[in-house]
């Protein structure tokens, strides 16, 4: 067996779009999944499970219907199942996100920023 750390710059170094998470690990039932940002996302929930951002470089902001959470580097927030939420980051971030698997980035919304299942197919991001 290998014993190899994640190095999440040398992940993020495999991709330049935005908006389309990458799955680097699975823990259990749980995957993480590093994605850039910038600019707004969708409005969007989770009904069925809380969503974890961890900002690893940059900053973001969850807006809710009723406020927002502003993150800096080295700050997470986890979104309660059912909330309604839109991330957005004026300069690009990188994140990790933690949730469940087979989790849609846009919950119940579809269009251009949803990712499809081909994301899952890079195993380069994986080893």
């Amino acid at each position: 067996m290998s014993y190899q750390a994640v190095n999440f710059r040398n992940k993020f170094a495999l991709f330049d779009e935005q908006w389309s998470p990458k799955i680097i690990a699975e823990m259990n039932d749980y995957q993480f999944k590093v994605v850039r940002i910038e600019g707004d996302f969708v409005w969007h929930d989770h009904k069925h499970t809380d969503e974890t951002f961890i900002v690893l470089k940059g900053h973001l902001r969850i807006d809710f219907r009723d406020g927002f959470v502003n993150l800096a580097e080295g700050e997470m927030y986890v979104v309660p199942k059912g909330i309604e939420h839109k991330p957005c980051a004026e300069k690009e971030a990188k994140i990790l996100i933690i949730e469940p698997r087979g989790v849609v980035n846009t919950g119940d919304q579809t269009g251009s920023r949803t990712a499809q299942e081909a994301w899952i197919k890079i195993r380069a991001l994986r080893t």
